[in-house]
């Protein structure tokens, strides 16, 4: 089920919806070769064990929301674009871009060129969009895009083709970037959460690749969702296994596979078109049935769900919420 409930039993990191990523997009803007659209989504609206709400709050004030792009192939960000949430007295929000660069990039903190400055967050239909120069954000409450039976997978991968998202709502993060960001080569992309504890942060959540990071890590899960890409190679032995139980794989060709699923980033060149999992991912890929088909080495190939219908085709891309969030 994508990251959406990437704690323990099913639940959320850290034990808060607001913080808990759920996917990672990015592909070239639609009409414009020369921008990419980056889109992170958090706070699933609803719980799975039990069913149930979340809470109405989009993002966590204080809490870092971050985007990390690795331009040069080592698995380190050389670029970090870091949105910040603050909260007003009257319950509203606004969202604070900073971009770092370099050593700041790849290290953890609040710091950067602020690039767009207290955009206010979207809790209803409309969509609120601040543009500042080359960059564009929206922030807020939006029509979950991921298409997965998670019932089915709870239930020891019986699937019924039977949408779990399919009315239910996510805070979305839509950046617009000019691609001479990302410089001359293919990069490599991944999302994180921060939490500010004791005058510090703690990173809660990253990811890239849907859903590996709640089948796979076992034991190894809080470490995995605390790690850094640079340092995945450790994981493989523990994906490996993972994989010869749930796919029946040899070892030697679990291994392989394990390899190919980590560093856990999206490979993305704007040049080309976008299309999970060779190139970035967009809203109507079907990410879940290309991790099925690895996961269980053929045996399911998907699950029998499709991509929603209340997409957009232009800025921020994902349908209006299904419930008015304010």
């Amino acid at each position: 089920m994508s990251h959406h409930y990437s704690g323990p039993d099913f639940g959320f990191s850290a034990g808060d919806a607001r913080l808990d990523l759920t996917d990672l997009y990015v592909f070239p803007k639609p009409g414009d070769a020369g921008k990419s659209i980056l889109i992170m989504n958090v706070h699933p609206s609803a719980t799975v064990q039990p069913l149930g709400l979340t809470t109405k709050e989009p993002f966590a004030p204080g809490a870092i929301y971050e985007f990390r792009i690795d331009r040069t192939g080592d698995a380190v960000a050389d670029i970090a674009f870091r949105v910040m949430i603050s909260s007003s007295p009257d319950g509203s929000q606004a969202a604070t871009v900073r971009r770092a660069e370099g050593r700041q990039a790849a290290g953890i903190g609040g710091d950067g060129e602020i690039v767009i400055r207290d955009a206010p967050v979207s809790t209803g239909r409309d969509a609120l969009i601040t543009e500042a120069g080359e960059f564009r954000l929206f922030a807020g409450w939006r029509s979950d895009p991921f298409f997965f039976d998670t019932l089915g997978a709870i239930d020891k991968l019986q699937f019924t083709g039977r949408d779990f998202f399919t009315d239910k709502d996510v805070c979305a993060i839509v950046l617009e970037v000019p691609n001479t960001i990302f410089g001359a080569q293919p990069i490599g992309l991944w999302a994180r959460t921060l939490q500010g504890v004791g005058g510090g942060w703690r990173q809660v959540e990253r990811g890239a690749r849907p859903q590996q990071a709640v089948f796979l890590p076992g034991e190894d899960q809080a470490a995995y969702l605390a790690g850094e890409p640079a340092d995945d190679s450790r994981f493989i032995p523990v994906f490996a296994h993972a994989l010869e139980h749930s796919g029946g794989y040899a070892p030697d060709d679990a291994m392989r596979v394990a390899a190919a699923l980590l560093p856990d980033m999206l490979r993305y060149d704007p040049t080309r078109p976008a299309r999970f999992p060779d190139n970035g991912r967009t809203l109507a890929d079907d990410a879940a049935d290309v991790f099925l088909a690895l996961f269980t080495n053929g045996r399911i190939p998907g699950d029998g769900v499709g991509p929603h219908q209340d997409l957009l085709t232009d800025f921020p891309y994902l349908g209006p919420p299904h419930a008015d969030a304010g």
